[in-house]
This record gives structure tokens, sequence and C-alpha cells, in this order.
């Protein structure tokens, strides 16, 4: 199993530190500006860096796509796809004007009204709500994680935004 330390560097962002099961080290920053930089360390030698590469934000959405399988995807996977087929997780970040802003998640009733499911709520200082209750308080600057099929996440989104599926 791959070990991931996660460390906050005040003022930049987050660095992101992954030991692979093969031993290779790779280090992730992401800048609070949304930059994305990557190195990989000599196998043999974990302080001294063999490459690095930035990537802007939308260049970093890519190749996550990419590495996730949503461009191409692995034979081997195909078993575990047919059970996640139609499954969204998504995330929205809370915006001053969206309807849902000061209401609770029992409020929303997004079960009965989309069928999608909340499943977390990440603040603005990164801590986290995990399947949170009925009595939680959507707020401006959060992110609600949010999982269903792509209908349910449209729904969703709808809701949050004006109220209405």
């Amino acid at each position: 199993m791959s070990v991931i330390r996660e460390i906050t560097l005040p003022g930049i962002g987050q660095k992101f530190e992954i030991k692979t099961r093969s031993g290779d080290k790779l280090v992730v920053i992401v800048h609070d500006d949304g930059r994305r930089e990557l190195y990989h360390f000599y196998h043999n030698r974990p302080d001294d860096s063999i490459s690095m590469i930035s990537l802007d934000d939308s260049e970093a959405r890519q190749v996550s796509s990419i590495i996730g399988g949503s461009a191409y995807k692995p034979k081997a996977l195909e078993s575990i796809e047919v059970a996640l087929d139609d499954l969204v997780i998504e995330w929205y970040k809370i915006e001053d004007g969206m309807w849902c802003v000061g209401k609770t998640i029992g409020e929303l009733d997004v079960p009965q009204k989309t069928f999608a499911s909340i499943v977390a709520l990440v603040s603005p200082d990164q801590s986290k709500k995990i399947n949170p209750g009925p009595e939680e308080l959507i707020r401006v600057g959060i992110f609600v994680v949010v999982m269903g099929e792509r209908q349910q996440i449209q729904a969703f989104k709808r809701l949050i935004l004006k109220g209405g599926p």
C-alpha cells in the first residue's frame, strides 16, 4: 500500500508526499492559486529530484481525469466499473447568493428532491464532516461533496442554486 503524507504550507498551499509500493517518491504541491507542481525523486536518493513539472488548474484536472481512468479504462478495471457505472461524485463550492446558503441539510431535503446524497462538507480550513447530519448548516465558502447518478447530480445543482429541481 502506498503512503501519502499531507503537509500544510502556510501562504503557499498543500504538499502531498507519496511513497509508492515500488519505492518511488512523488511530491505534489497544490498552490492556493490553483497551480500544481509535481516532483519525481530518484528511487535510491529520495532527496534528489529527477524532474519537475508545473500545471495550471485546467491542465491538472485533465491529467487527473486521465490518471483516474476517465479517458481510458484499463481492461482489469472493467468489472469494478460495472458496479460504479453511473455513479458520480461531485463537489460544489457554496457562494454568496446561492439559494441553499443559510439552510440546513435537513431543510434542503436532498434525498427526496434529487435522490442524490451529500457525503461530506469541507470547510475552507480543510476540516471535514463526513456523512453530515440534517442539522448541518450550509455556509458560504464550504464545499459540498455529493454522490448520485448524473441526472441526480444535475437536480442537486439546480436545488442549491435556485431552490428547485
